[in-house]
This record gives structure tokens, sequence and C-alpha cells, in this order.
């Protein structure tokens, strides 16, 4: 189903303003039916809707394929939808390439959307093999449909949540990526995470101490409940790193409910999905990448700068090429870094 750049449904009478006045791509919406995520523990679909952009006078063959990955909270459609005063992404990449800053790509947005609210984009016991379906399917059914990517010409991007699953695809997966790129990406666990432990203990307190309890009571609220979102994202990070299988939705959370002191085999769980620890045995992968960027806003308060500077620190110890940036700003609406790193993606991806 192709949609002009900038629609929200395909029997929308006319598009909306256009933030650009450079000729528009066609953003498709196909569906993946995946085997790899039947049978999750949350019941979440296992058919995904995928939009891919497709530069103007091109049908997508022989480009590269870049895919992003969006943060926390949020689905890949929401970066194909029309937004009021701001480009959305597939009109950003219209005018990057209009302007000629940035070669033509093709451009997938998976649905990764799950019952905790989002994703990091690897595989869990509670979640499903969102990394395997990424890996996998995603790739073979917009390659095979679009005659993009192939191997040395897929990249990988993303900002926080989104942001973390590049940049774990680029240690996890460098056979399969070529690029990526890491906006304001989770790192640093102890302080990015273990900061919200105490809050999220005294929700769960306000529901008998249970997981189960309070996640019932969120899901059954006419609302999205105020100051819910650090007890919300440690129970979904506790179920993509640490899950009990045999506990309600996996969930299980690495500190003591009565004096918030870690759990050492718990937390061990966690860190063995921090980027920081993951690079000192993977970082040789790294290195077969055509392009590896990294970014974070000096005021990001969920302290992910300082998680980021350890990182740009440490890929340099170890040989590891890659562009590193910071800027003055936070953690919120900060899309417009995509100017700086799709070009630098999409120019590596096709040389």
């Amino acid at each position: 189903m192709p949609l002009a750049t900038g629609l929200i449904s395909a029997d929308q009478k006319g598009p909306p303003m256009r933030k650009t006045t450079h000729p528009a791509g066609t953003v498709h919406r196909m569906t993946v039916e995946s085997g790899v995520l039947k049978d999750n523990l949350f019941g979440d679909p296992s058919a995904r809707t995928v939009d891919v952009y497709v530069p103007a006078a091109s049908d997508g063959a022989g480009l590269p394929l870049l895919v992003d990955l969006v943060g926390f909270s949020a689905g890949g459609p929401v970066h194909t939808n029309w937004v009021g005063f701001r480009e959305n992404v597939p009109e950003r990449i219209d005018r990057l390439i209009g302007e000629g800053q940035m070669p033509p790509v093709v451009v997938a947005f998976p649905d990764c959307f799950t019952r905790v609210g989002g994703n990091q984009y690897i595989n869990s016991a509670a979640t499903g093999r969102w990394a395997d379906f990424l890996t996998t399917e995603l790739l073979a059914a917009v390659e095979g449909r679009f005659g993009c990517g192939g191997t040395g010409r897929r990249g990988v991007f993303g900002k926080s949540s989104g942001g973390y699953g590049a940049i774990v695809h680029a240690l996890d997966h460098a056979d399969v990526w070529a690029a990526a790129a890491c906006h304001s990406g989770d790192m640093a666990f102890e302080l990015c995470y273990l900061p919200d432990m105490p809050d999220t203990l005294r929700a769960l307190a306000r529901a008998e101490g249970s997981p189960e309890t309070w996640w019932k009571k969120f899901e059954a609220a006419p609302k999205t409940p105020e100051h819910s979102f650090k007890a919300l994202n440690i129970l979904a990070m506790a179920a993509h790193y640490d899950p009990d299988p045999d506990a309600f939705m996996g969930l299980r959370i690495p500190v003591t409910f009565d004096t918030c002191e870690v759990i050492a085999e718990r937390w061990a769980n966690w860190l063995a999905h921090d980027p920081l620890v993951k690079v000192e045995r993977q970082a040789d992968g790294l290195k077969r990448l055509k392009a590896l960027y990294i970014d974070c806003g000096t005021s990001d308060q969920f302290n992910l700068v300082y998680g980021a500077r350890r990182l740009h620190r440490r890929l340099d110890e170890l040989g590891v090429a890659h562009r590193y940036e910071e800027f003055d700003d936070n953690h919120t609406g900060v899309d417009y870094r995509m100017d700086v790193s799709l070009p630098f993606l999409a120019s590596a991806l096709s040389n």
C-alpha cells in the first residue's frame, strides 16, 4: 500500500502540508508475518506492520537500506505519521536527499511495540526474539520486495531505546549490519536505571508490592497514570534483560523490595546487556563497520551522556573508528540530529 510522504492513512483525501518542497518519496506499508515472534510470553501479535520509505524517482532497487529503531513507548510508524510544525522522518530524508546532503536510501520503519511499552530490540524469553526478527525476517521481507540492502549495504539507527538497539545490534550482529548510529542510547546501566529503583519500589508498594498487580492496574486505567513512567520503564527493562519465564510477564526486578539493595545475580544479568560491558569482548565486530556514529545531549536527563563519553573513550582506546558528538540539548525532541547521522551512514553504505 503506497502512501505519499506525510500521509496518516491511505484513504485520506489530501496530504497535510508538507515541510519541504523537495520531491516526495513514497511510503509503502507492508506486513511481515513472523515465525520467531510466535508464542511470545506476552501474546503480542506476530504479524508486524513495516512502513518502507523509497525515495522519489526510484523503486528502491540497488539502494542501501537503513532500519529505524524508535525509542521506548513508540512504534515504527510514529516516524512516518504527519507531524505538526516539524518534519516527520520521510520528509526529513526527502529534504536531505533533495539538498544533496545524502545519497538516496530505502528506510524501513518496523513496528516493534510490545505489551511492556516498547522494545530494546534483543532476544528475550519474555518479550520475544526481536533481534532474530530484525536480522532475518524483516530484512528478508524488505530486501526481497524492494531489491535494496544486502551484505555491506545495511545500516541501523535509533534514539534512546532505539539507540541502544542500534549499538547492541552493531556489537552483536556486525555480520549483518555495516553501519550504525546511536542517538542518546541506554548505557552505563548503573547511571540510567539504578536511580529509578526507589521510585519503582514506591510505586509497587502501592500495588501490594506486586509487579502483576501494578501492571494490571496500569493496563486497566482509563488513561496513563501520572508519574508511572519510571516503574513502567524499569519493569520493561527487567522483561528484556533478566526475564523470569515463570513470573507474570517475566517480571522481576534486580533489587530487594524492602531495602532497595542490588541483588548481585539479578543485576549481573542486566549488566551483561550494557554496551559498556559488551564492548570489552565484542569490539572486533565494530571494527568491521563502514560507519559508526554516537551522540548524546549534554543535558540528557537520564544521565546517558556519561555512558556515551565512556563508550567514546573506550572505543578510542580499542582502536574502533567512530564519529562521536555531543550537543547542547537534553533527551527530548532531538530528531534533528538525524541531519548529521543519516548522511554519514548513507554515504558510507553507498561506497
